[in-house]
Parts: C-alpha cells; structure tokens; sequence
C-alpha cells in the first residue's frame, strides 16, 4: 500500500509538471524509419515506413498540411512544417514538434509572423535548428539560426534549402541558385561547383561522415522567359540527382536525365542509399537508389503526392546524453564574439 500511494505521489508531480512529461515519454524508434509525406489520405499528412517500403503508419491527422517532417538526432522529436493553425486563410506555414508517434503537436514558436518559417534541419547536437523565412509579398528567402525551446533567431545568409552537416561546423544552401557551404562561426561561404556551371543547385543533403552530399541540379542553361511552354516543361524533366565530395571533388550523376525529373534527395545513415522523388504516370512516389549496385527500389505505390524522405536509424543516432565532443556552442553565444 505503501508503494502504491508513492507511485501515486510520483506520477501526480510529473502531470503537474507538463513541460517535463513529452521528454520522459517520448521514445525514439528502435528500427530505422523513413518519415515523408503523403496526400493518399486527402491533404498532405506525415507517415513513417521502413527502408523497403512496408509498413506505412500515419502519424498526423488534420485537415491541414503537413509536410517536411525530420527526426532530431536522438529520434525522440519530430520536427515538421504545417498550415494547421492557419488552413481556413492564408495558410501560413510554420514549424511544429511532435512526439515520434504523432503525439503532444506543439509550436515551436509562440509569435506567429506573416513570412512562412519552412525547409528545417537540426543541429547535430540537436539543441538547435536552422530554417527558412519566405516572405512572399517582397519575394525574399532568408535563412535563420534559432535555439530549441527559445524565441530568438538569428539571421545567418540569404539562401534556401539549409542542410546542417554532421560535425556541426557548416550549413549546405542554395544561395543564388548554386550550393555552397556557409561556415557556423565566420558565416564566410565556399561554393561546391565552379561559377561558370549552371545555377539550379537545391536540396542538399550530408552523409553521416560529412564526406558527401547529395543535391538536385539541372545542368543545362534555363530557357529564356518568352520560350514555349514545351522547351520549360523539357528543361524541367532534366531536373536530376547528383553526389559530390564535401572539398567539391568527384561529381557524380546518379540519376539519368531521362524521364521525369528527380528531386528532394536524401541520404541513408550509413551513405549507401539515397532516397528521391519522381513523378510516376502523373503521380509523384519515392524510390530509393543503393549506390553501389544502382539498383532502384520504388517504396510508394498509391496515387497521388508522395514525396520527401528523412532517414532514421538507431545505430547511427546521437545518444540521449550528448557527448562533450560534439558541437554544443549555440549561434548565439558564437555571435557576441
């Protein structure tokens, strides 16, 4: 009776405490998950499978988009993009956690702004994101620094489609139209391809050693405005996946140019596969390429948007007690320098 009345005790100061109860009860998978989002169940959702496309689980359920979701470095939080609290208007989009089953939704803002806040990706620590700021009506991306659980952020390049890298230093974008590398503490940028190639570089994406990253990239110089609607939609289909080393060596193409265009690359954990996204009869699915026997597996089948893909895997995850030796200086504290 005795222990019955302290686990009473005890569980009542944990629901009083309601910021401390999603940390003790979230829990990181314990097999490796592919998040990405779908529209086979009427809008955009967020849904979890497995590397061979089985297992399919939804996670959200609201009448408005979401999308964009990735995992923090220890699994244990989802970070997503949503309309959610804006669908029936503007629908502005913002950024939202939630538990790995799709539980305890929350902002992580609580001021809400007319610019869309989209495209996050953790810190490796995880106690930081970077993000993208879309205002529409001046047309202008920004990219920002913001620490978790804290209101702040800091302005850091105009660019889009920021990718943290593994070891914390840099951030991959596309500034301009080309990928570079924008250094955390000196903010200086390294582009990864020389100027006179063509500008369209998005989407970066790390391997887990840093060594590498993915990125989609049409090549060939952008039709001019006033050219038929056929010469875009050709220009467009060449749309394709490339990797490259992180010093700007040993650029591959690893998709071919032929067919719908290939977007939204992802690499696995280990580096050994790469998720993408093209359109299929209409549709868009997600298939995913091993890079080292090129064999392509499709892992989305139903009609419809499905696109996206962010890799989970526990043998690869940050330990829920960061180690001292990982990146722990917050933008913050690097900017009163």
């Amino acid at each position: 009776m005795k222990t019955t009345r302290l686990l009473v005790f005890a569980i009542s100061i944990l629901l009083g405490h309601s910021t401390s109860v999603p940390l003790l009860l979230a829990q990181a998978p314990t097999t490796p998950k592919i998040l990405f989002t779908s529209t086979r169940d009427g809008n955009r959702e967020i849904y979890t499978m497995n590397p061979d496309g089985s297992e399919k689980v939804r996670l959200t359920q609201h009448p408005g988009n979401d999308l964009e979701a990735i995992w923090s470095p220890t699994g244990e939080q989802i970070l997503f993009v949503s309309d959610r609290d804006d669908f029936r208007h503007r629908g502005t989009r913002d950024l939202y956690l939630m538990d790995p089953d799709g539980s305890n939704v929350r902002r992580v803002f609580k001021k809400k702004i007319e610019a869309w806040r989209t495209d996050p990706t953790w810190s490796p620590d995880g106690k930081q994101f970077a993000y993208n700021s879309i205002d529409w009506g001046r047309l202008k991306i920004t990219l920002y620094i913001a620490p978790l659980g804290e209101q702040d952020s800091e302005f850091l390049v105009s660019g889009s489609f920021p990718a943290w890298s593994p070891d914390g230093a840099e951030i991959a974008c596309s500034v301009g139209g080309r990928l570079v590398l924008i250094n955390i503490r000196t903010s200086a940028q390294k582009r990864l391809l020389p100027r006179n190639v063509e500008f369209f570089q998005r989407f970066p994406s790390w391997s887990a050693a840093g060594d590498k990253l993915a990125f989609a990239w049409n090549k060939h110089p952008l039709p001019p405005p006033d050219a038929e609607r056929e010469v875009h939609a050709v220009w467009k289909d060449k749309i394709t996946i490339y990797i490259i080393n992180r010093d700007g060596t040993g650029l591959q193409q690893l998709i071919e140019e032929a067919g719908p265009y290939a977007q939204y690359p992802e690499l696995s954990p280990d580096g050994n596969t790469v998720l993408y996204t093209q359109e299929v009869n209409g549709d868009f699915q997600i298939f995913k390429l091993d890079l080292n026997s090129r064999v392509r597996t499709q892992l989305t089948h139903i009609n419809g948007w499905n696109t996206g893909g962010d890799w989970f895997d526990p043998a690869y995850a940050l330990p829920v007690s960061p180690q001292p030796k990982l990146l722990t200086t917050t933008w913050g504290t690097v900017k009163k320098k």
